[in-house]
């Protein structure tokens, strides 16, 4: 009788130690403040879609809230992402990794803030 051999992905987090509790609870208190920030562009673009209607016409409303749901949802994604790499690192007891995202997020306000003026203004 042959066995198959089940391939199994090694869990990170069976990697290394555990850290410090304190650490652990500082990660997911940043990864919680990330989420906020994604339901808070949420409510943002719903908002403007429901509450705003002499904000512009339509279609320029439901682009400015297609717009941030998208940031909603990427940033939602990233959180997990970030907080999944720093609890890895910390077990491994290796530097936190620099992420270039927060760059892409503070281009992607920018953008938003600048788009939502003109809006305002024409």
């Amino acid at each position: 009788m042959t066995q198959k051999i089940k391939k199994t992905k090694i869990n990170w987090r069976l990697k290394g130690e555990a850290p410090d509790y304190r650490f652990s609870l500082a990660n997911e208190r940043t990864y919680l403040a990330w989420i906020r920030t994604a339901l808070a562009l949420l409510a943002g673009a719903i908002a403007i879609d429901q509450l705003t209607p002499d904000l512009a016409n339509v279609v320029i409303r439901g682009l400015l809230s297609a717009f941030l749901c998208a940031c909603s949802g990427l940033l939602a994604v990233f959180a997990y992402k970030r907080w999944a790499a720093n609890e890895e690192s910390m077990r491994k007891k290796e530097d936190l990794k620099y992420t270039s995202f927060l760059k892409v997020i503070s281009i992607m306000v920018l953008a938003f803030t600048f788009i939502l003026a003109l809006v305002i203004l024409l």
